[in-house]
Order: C-alpha cells, then sequence, then structure tokens
C-alpha cells in the first residue's frame, strides 16, 4: 500500500514536475519571441532612422541626392514682364522649372519677397540694409555682395560648392578664365556664385529685306552700301503714315550697348578702331578712357555725317529706349543695330502683327579696324547669394546642377521645361535668375542644330536645349504649324549666330581689374553724353572734342584715371 502511494504520489509529481517544466518552456518561448520581435522592431526603426540619416547626409553632400523631406527655402524673386512668358496659369512657384526640382531633390521655394526687373536692385538695397534677408537672392551689383560680405551677412559657399556641383558645371566657370570664380572670393573663400556671361557676340544690322526687296536693292556687303540702304528707306519714305516723317537709323543717346542691349552704334565705332565708355591699354601700356582718344573723334565726325544724310533717326537724341522698341514693333523702323537675339525681342512682337515683314542680320567683319585691349571687371554681374546661418547652403548648387547640367545633358524626362526656350519664356522665371553655360555656348548650339540639319550629326546627340531650338528650327525650315516662336528661333540661331560662325568669329580676350569700379562718375558721365549728342547733331564742331577731353580731366577725371592705373598695375 505503502509502495503504491509512493508510486502515485510520484506519478502525480512527475506530472506536476513535467506541466511545470512545460509551462515554463513556454513563457520562457513567449518571453523570447516577445523579447526577439521587440529587438527585431527596434532594429528597424534604427536602421529607418540610419537610413533616413543616409538620404539627408547624400543630399546634403551630392549634386542629384534627393532630401527624404521637402526642404522649403525663401527666395527674393526678380520678376519679369507678362509673368516672364510663362504659359497660361503658371507662377513663379509652381512652373516647370520649380516642379522638376520638387520632383528631383524634393525643394520648393517660397518667394518671400518678389520685385519687378527694372526695380529689383532699389528693392535688393533696402532689404539688405534692414537686415530682413531671405535664405537666398540674386543681387545684381558687385559693390552689394562687397557689402554684404564685409557684414558677415552671406553664407561661405566653399565647401558646397566643391561637394554639390557636377563636374561639368564646374568645367563651366573653368571655360571662363579663373578670374570668374576669383571675383567672388574673399579671403579664399567662395561667398557668392556668379552668373556666366556668355559672349553675345558683335552687334549685327538689321534690315527689314522685305522693304529692299518692294525697292529693288541688293544685299550690302559693306556698312556703306548699308547705310545706301537706309538712305533709300528714306527718300521712299518706307514704313511712313501719310503726314509722317520717315524715320532712318534708329539709336539709344547712350550710343554704346552692353551684353543685353540693342539699339546702340558700336559698328560705327570699330570702323574706326574706337572703344568709348571703356577703358583700354593705351600705347605705352598704361589704362587710357576710350572715349578720349582720335579713333572716338574719327567715329563721331563720322556719325555727324550720317546725321546730315539723314541716315541716322533725326530724333534720335529725344527717344527713350521703349520708344525704340514701339517703333522697330509697330513697323516704322527699317534699319537698326541689335545682337544675335534681336528676333526674340523686339521682332518676334512685329513680326506677329505682320508676319510679311522679314528682316535679316548684316555683319561686315572686314571693316572692324582692330581695337585696343579693353579692360573689363564682374561690377554688372548677377550673384547668387545665401544667407549667413541658412541650414541648407548646398541648395544652391544643387539648382544649378539640375537647371544648367541634368536637365540640358542626361534628363529623359524633361522635355516641358526645356520646351521654354523655343517658347522664348523669360529666364526670370527659374528660381535663380541667373544663367550657367559654356563661354562660347551660343556658337556650339548653332553649329551643332547646323550639323543635324546637314545630315552630319544624329538628333539624338544634341543637348536638350539644342534639340529644343532645332526642332522649331525645323518646323520653321519645313513650314509646318510655323509659329512665330519657331520663326524667332530660326532668325536668331541660324540666320544671325549662323552669320557669326561662318564669318568665324572669336570672343575676343579680356583684361580683368581686380577693382570692381570702372564707373565714370555721373558728372563725368553727363558731360561725354551731352558733347557726343551735340557733335553728332552738329551744334557742336567736331574740334569741340579737344576742349571735351580738357574739361573731362579737368573735372575729376585725373584723379580717376590715376586711380585706376594705379589699380592695374
Amino acid at each position: 500500500m505503502m509502495i503504491q502511494s509512493v508510486t502515485k504520489a510520484g506519478k502525480k509529481l512527475f506530472v506536476i514536475l513535467i506541466l511545470g517544466t512545460t509551462l515554463l518552456q513556454s513563457g520562457c518561448n513567449k518571453s523570447t519571441k516577445e523579447t526577439q520581435q521587440k529587438a527585431e522592431k527596434t532594429d528597424g526603426v534604427e536602421e529607418k532612422k540610419k537610413t533616413k540619416s543616409g538620404d539627408w547626409e547624400e543630399a546634403r553632400t551630392t549634386p542629384y541626392g534627393k532630401y527624404p523631406e521637402t526642404v522649403t527655402y525663401t527666395l527674393a524673386q526678380m520678376s519679369g514682364a507678362n509673368n516672364s512668358n510663362l504659359p497660361k496659369g503658371q507662377t513663379y512657384e509652381n512652373n516647370e522649372y520649380t516642379r522638376y526640382l520638387k520632383k528631383m531633390l524634393n525643394i520648393q521655394n517660397e518667394n518671400t519677397y518678389m520685385e519687378s526687373e527694372d526695380r529689383y536692385d532699389e528693392f535688393v538695397n533696402v532689404i539688405v540694409k534692414d537686415r530682413m534677408l531671405p535664405d537666398v537672392m540674386v543681387i545684381s551689383d558687385k559693390e552689394m555682395l562687397d557689402e554684404m560680405v564685409e557684414n558677415d551677412l552671406v553664407e561661405d559657399l566653399t565647401e558646397v560648392y566643391e561637394s554639390c556641383t557636377t563636374d561639368r558645371i564646374k568645367a563651366m566657370y573653368a571655360s571662363y578664365g579663373t578670374e570668374l570664380l576669383d571675383s567672388v572670393k574673399y579671403d579664399g573663400k567662395l561667398m557668392a556664385m556668379p552668373e556666366t556671361v556668355i559672349d553675345h557676340g558683335p552687334c549685327l544690322l538689321w534690315l527689314r529685306k522685305d522693304w529692299m526687296d518692294k525697292l529693288g536693292l541688293e544685299e550690302p556687303q559693306t556698312l556703306e552700301e548699308a547705310f545706301d540702304i537706309i538712305e533709300a528707306f528714306q527718300k521712299n519714305r518706307m514704313g511712313a503714315a501719310p503726314g509722317e516723317d520717315s524715320i532712318g537709323l534708329v539709336c539709344d543717346t547712350s550710343l554704346v550697348g552692353t551684353t543685353s542691349s540693342s539699339y546702340s552704334v558700336d559698328p560705327i565705332f570699330q570702323k574706326f578702331g574706337a572703344n568709348p565708355q571703356r577703358w583700354q591699354k593705351g600705347e605705352n601700356g598704361e589704362v587710357v578712357y576710350g572715349s578720349l582718344t582720335e579713333e572716338t573723334k574719327n567715329a563721331l565726325e563720322y556719325l555727324n555725317q550720317l546725321y546730315e544724310r539723314g541716315i541716322l533717326d533725326e530724333n534720335f537724341a529725344l527717344r527713350a529706349q521703349n520708344n525704340l522698341r514701339d517703333l522697330v514693333v509697330s513697323g516704322k523702323c527699317g534699319a537698326f543695330f541689335g545682337l544675335w537675339w534681336t528676333p526674340n525681342n523686339p521682332l518676334m512682337d512685329e513680326y506677329e502683327e505682320d508676319p510679311d515683314s522679314d528682316w535679316e542680320p548684316y555683319y561686315f567683319p572686314a571693316e572692324i579696324q582692330k581695337t585696343a585691349e579693353t579692360y573689363s571687371t564682374f561690377r554688372d554681374n548677377k550673384y547668387v547669394v545665401v544667407r549667413k546661418g541658412y541650414e541648407h547652403p548646398e541648395i544652391v548648387m544643387k539648382i544649378l546642377s539640375v537647371l544648367f547640367d541634368y536637365t540640358r545633358y542626361e534628363a529623359k524626362d524633361a522635355d516641358e521645361m526645356n520646351s521654354y526656350f523655343a517658347l522664348n519664356v523669360d529666364p526670370t522665371a527659374r528660381p535663380l535668375v541667373i544663367n550657367v553655360d559654356y563661354n562660347e555656348a551660343t556658337y556650339r548650339v548653332t553649329e551643332h542644330i547646323q550639323k543635324v540639319i546637314a545630315g552630319d550629326m544624329e538628333e539624338e546627340k544634341l543637348s536638350a536645349i539644342e534639340k529644343s531650338y532645332y526642332q522649331a528650327c525645323r518646323n520653321y525650315i519645313e513650314g509646318q504649324n510655323v509659329t512665330v516662336e519657331d520663326w524667332a528661333a530660326y532668325k536668331s540661331r541660324i540666320s544671325a549666330v549662323g552669320l557669326l560662325v561662318k564669318s568665324d568669329y572669336r570672343t575676343p580676350e579680356k583684361i580683368y581689374l581686380q577693382t570692381s569700379n570702372l564707373e565714370i562718375p555721373q558728372t563725368l558721365g553727363t558731360l561725354e553724353k551731352n558733347t557726343f549728342i551735340q557733335i553728332i547733331m552738329g551744334k557742336r564742331p567736331i574740334s569741340y572734342f579737344d576742349e571735351f577731353v580738357s574739361k573731362w580731366y579737368e573735372q575729376g577725371g585725373n584723379q580717376l584715371v590715376k586711380a585706376i592705373r594705379e589699380d592695374s598695375r
């Protein structure tokens, strides 16, 4: 009985032990599983954090790295006329540029400041003075950049330039020599990104070819023959309504153009080897002011002869810049000097009103006398700056890399954005209102388009911007649904730039001075402008030029020349 009881008790104990062990094991397994799941969850979170951290690091240190969360940056936007010619419904914060940047980089501009192009610089002066800077902005004055750096208002961009610009962007800047980037370095630090002002070439003479055909006139081979044609326009009252005076060669009262202006008489000065309103190297190697030379005097005498013949617009001294444009667009003027892009502005507007108007560019390189070397500065360049302390200074480099490298040379999904070129959308539509390209990009584009048209190159090898212009030019050549933009693309890229390519035009070498200011004081500028206009109109004899030179030196010119000569040494 005892043994049986023990045995039963043992079995019961055994069962209890087995059951306890099972429960214990089950509890341990459950605990282990929960621990394992918790560990896996923790590892997943850490991995996500690590991945997210890696994404941020890649975005901050590479040209095309995409931010894991949207980065919104505040911007001072320079707005253009007619909403920068953007397609209907698009804005400065929502257009093909901004949408592509959002898709590729996950960034979005917030335009906290906006001002028209003609008042933008004045506006910048105010916000800089008040220390109310956005994260990113464009400025148009080297002296303003000097001031901002001196007051520690802008971020050092040295490191982000190295890490977040592509090799091609660096090569574009290098095509201008070392001077361009050096101009924005202070104590060796890169404090802004300068615009690359590509060479626009010389001014061309634009003539109404349809008027020439109507009068049975041959195309000019020399500048003098071209002036004979303008004289014929005058005598036959081309473009003049009954009771109106006909209008000759229109020109701006400044007489000398810039890289972004038309209506100068630069080719006439070049005919005599003159460099008015520019500093040049004299025969003895010293810096001299080009407006004071004998070559400029000879050019003014010739301009007076053109005025007396009625070739030069008799009312040029009374006309404002916008009035000159109106004369062209309204079809009252048949001749003016302008750069290669003139078909885009103002001729496109005239062609839209009168598709029968036919403008052709003419270039007479054989008549251009070799001039003395001229000096330049980067004073009037545009510069992109980043507010001191902004956490994403690299954003500027990434925007430049995407807009001026990737979308033009690699992207397969940027056709809508690249169509802006042919649609004549103004550069002010971009978040950063600057351009970055190779120094001779204008001529490269045309050479490549011409090769494809001639069958010597495949269309697939064109860059995005080249393809956009090629398609517009092809539409014009084939006459298929030709738009005014197609006409402008052909006239500018093939007719105008093609003329320069055919003439083997080469970008002239420039000498850069360290000073940011070669500007002539207003008093001297006014003296010069009034004197030149008076001589051209015959109000003063050409002999008065020598008296003008003396007055120029007496009224502050001596000190100015001395300062610039010291700076050039």
